[in-house]
């Protein structure tokens, strides 16, 4: 059998699969030709189009993260796919480390938005310009991206936030989830500017829901759904800078908090890997 993650490899297994006569799985993580990395590139994004309207088809066994995505596949193809979420395996005995063994400030509230993918329009750059009006708060962003760069410089030039954004590059995912652990909100602020932004669904909302740290997000369905379902966390209405910092210092200091931590420990239950792998052997034992 034959397993291919996202479409960039989706080709050679689809090769490979047809010379060894094995079954295929394409298993598909977002809108790959809505990314906006292709924005810029009709031609790429064509070549890319192409490819997928030619394998998609001949394909028995589709797999993707949501339900949005999926409907959107099915649509396209009129192939049928599972829907297997993208959640992180936590050891549930896990202790993270303390914020004295992280350097983290004890006397602060620590705001963290987090992925290996901080590109444009996930509105990291308006996020780092509210912490000026952000009280008692440092926010920590941990990870990379296309927009880096311009964060650092952000950072840099700006006196009233030095002291109240810290950046650190991407880490290994064993050492992540000490900094996840001591949150007091996790963000995931994307911009609706495509639709693979539109109907993404994030590992790091997972990852919140598991280390038990509510969340502060944009109204994308997928995690709108999710947060609402469980009441776990609150929403911007847009991205300016003021906006997201009245809603931070509102949530920080809300007597909501602790019912969002009630709630978390409910979602942490239900929402696992454990119940995700489950369906995907299944999967692959039916093939």
């Amino acid at each position: 059998m034959f397993y291919a993650n996202d479409l960039d490899t989706l080709a050679p297994m689809f090769l490979l699969s047809k010379l060894k006569k094995k079954p295929l799985i394409y298993d598909s993580h977002e809108l790959f030709c809505e990314v906006p990395e292709l924005k810029a590139s009709r031609i790429k994004k064509s070549i890319w189009q192409k490819l997928e309207w030619y394998i998609i088809p001949k394909l028995k066994t589709c797999i993707t993260v949501n339900d949005s995505i999926a409907k959107i596949y099915e649509a396209k193809y009129n192939v049928p796919f599972y829907i297997i979420r993208n959640i992180s395996d936590f050891d549930q005995s896990f202790i993270p480390k303390s914020r004295v063994q992280l350097s983290l400030p004890e006397d602060k509230k620590i705001i963290l938005l987090q992925g290996a993918g901080i590109n444009v329009d996930r509105g990291a750059e308006e996020l780092i310009d509210s912490m000026e009006f952000v009280q008692n708060a440092v926010l920590y962003i941990i990870g990379s991206g296309d927009v880096w760069e311009n964060l650092k410089q952000k950072v840099l030039f700006n006196k009233n936030i030095q002291n109240k954004v810290v950046l650190i590059n991407k880490l290994p995912k064993s050492e992540l989830i000490n900094y996840t652990f001591n949150a007091d909100i996790g963000l995931s602020i994307d911009k609706n500017t495509n639709l693979n932004y539109l109907y993404s669904l994030p590992n790091k909302i997972f990852d919140y829901i598991q280390a038990e740290i509510p969340i502060l997000a944009s109204r994308l369905p997928e995690i709108e759904n999710i947060i609402l379902q469980y009441k776990i966390g609150d929403f911007i209405d847009d991205h300016n800078p003021k906006t997201i910092a009245n809603k931070l210092n509102e949530m920080l200091y809300s007597q909501q908090l602790s019912s969002y931590k009630k709630y978390l420990a409910i979602a942490k239950k239900e929402i696992t890997w454990k119940s995700e792998k489950e369906k995907l052997l299944t999967i692959i034992k039916n093939i």
